[in-house]
């Protein structure tokens, strides 16, 4: 899924589904940021969020089943791109902005549930 929130960024959404040694499903939320430049887009922020609840993970389950909600977009759009512009520019982000963008990422997951 691909969002345009304002004039030069773009960003798009990406559900994996991976499995861990005991074939237990790992469901992930994948955010990755582009900004404009004069011969395309480059890359500026990649987020992957790791479901770590039952909850977010039945969440993100349902985004790949029936896709984005009005709702989780008004989040993606907001919060979540919010925070992942504040690390543009930044080489390793802060603890606390980790632990914004992993709330925002959360909230996306689980707001429909």
């Amino acid at each position: 899924m691909v969002f345009s929130p304002e004039a030069g960024y773009k960003f798009e959404v990406v559900v994996e589904k991976g499995c861990t040694p005991q074939n237990d499903s790992i469901w992930k939320l994948v955010f990755d940021l582009y900004k404009r430049r004069r011969d395309g887009f480059d890359q500026i922020v990649h987020v992957s969020f790791r479901a770590g609840s039952a909850a977010e993970s039945e969440g993100v389950k349902r985004m790949a089943l029936q896709g984005v909600s009005d709702k989780q977009a008004d989040l993606l759009t907001g919060p979540v791109y919010d925070a992942a512009k504040a690390l543009e520019g930044a080489a390793t982000p802060t603890p606390q902005q980790k632990e914004k963008i992993r709330t925002a990422m959360s909230t996306v997951t689980t707001v429909e549930l």
